[in-house]
């Protein structure tokens, strides 16, 4: 099952995160920017060529550090089609170094149209072994990924309690009896229920924003067998502290995102431009030193 690879490569690095790949320009270094857009002009398809080049130096850097990568999808569409072909060619480097791949494209769509964004994202032609997903639209809009999921043996993050300030707006609102991000996360075990893999986690996990401490230890001990993709950790004010509460007492269960902390980590260094790769290698490593103070990994 896919979070059944996932977890044993947690536990064969040891470092429960994520790297989320939303490189833009002006995130790379300058003379690298500079290299694809000398060549191609300044055009979609130079922008998109320095994307790539980035992502797979990263990925080089990055190899046997982290267990798994996210690209967003928002970035690359934004660049066109040579865009959407960089994330294909960034997911499929990322295969062939070894990472679980997270295509963080939170679509939220029903029937024929969520089936094809599931076929086309956990199928041919981008193979991602997991996708992130908003069912504020109901059963109609999880179902076929999760059905899509179950037959590419791959996995689904379901948007439960999102990370950024306005969530409370509607996902605290009161529901009967309960608040409407638990109604979401009950939903989600419901459907994920009896697709649990050899390490106890089902199919359809959820997205927990480390911004909200208390709401995430209270959904780990609603949620025992979903896995969580944790979000909020680093620049939007989360802390290791903070996301200790999506893991279980094994320090299972959840893999913790950290995006601009480690692309941008050159940015932080003397002569970082020049050592990008050592730079977000050591982010990345600082970054599994941090939550180990306070998750440890059986």
């Amino acid at each position: 099952m896919s979070f059944d690879r996932l977890h044993a490569l947690i536990r064969k690095t040891k470092n429960p995160t994520v790297v989320g790949l939303d490189a833009r320009l002006e995130y790379i270094p300058p003379q690298l920017v500079k290299e694809c857009l000398d060549k191609h002009g300044e055009t979609l398809e130079g922008a998109a060529e320095a994307v790539l080049r980035y992502n797979m130096a990263l990925l080089d850097a990055l190899q046997g550090v982290v267990p798994a990568v996210k690209p967003q999808a928002a970035y690359y569409e934004l660049l066109g089609w040579p865009g959407v072909k960089a994330m294909h060619d960034t997911i499929q480097y990322a295969h062939d170094k070894g990472f679980y791949v997270i295509a963080d494209i939170k679509r939220g769509d029903i029937g024929s149209t969520a089936q094809a964004y599931a076929e086309g994202w956990l199928g041919t032609p981008f193979c991602a072994d997991c996708v992130t997903i908003n069912g504020y639209m109901g059963s109609d809009a999880i179902l076929p990924f999760l059905n899509i999921a179950k037959e590419e043996d791959k996995g689904v993050f379901l948007l439960v309690k999102t990370s950024n300030p306005s969530s409370g707006e509607l996902q605290d609102m009161v529901a009967g009896d309960r608040q409407v991000y638990t109604v979401m996360a009950d939903l989600c075990k419901r459907l994920g229920a009896g697709s649990e893999g050899e390490c106890g986690y089902q199919t359809l996990g959820a997205v927990v924003g480390a911004t909200y401490p208390a709401e995430l230890r209270e959904l780990r001990r609603r949620m025992e067998k979903t896995f969580f993709l944790v979000p909020g950790y680093g620049a939007q004010g989360g802390t290791a502290q903070d996301v200790a509460g999506a893991f279980d007492r094994y320090g299972w269960g959840a893999i913790i995102n950290s995006s601009r902390g480690i692309l941008c980590a050159w940015q932080k260094t003397e002569n970082g431009a020049e050592h990008f790769q050592d730079a977000a290698r050591a982010a990345a490593e600082a970054m599994r030193d941090d939550i180990k103070k306070y998750v440890t990994i059986v």
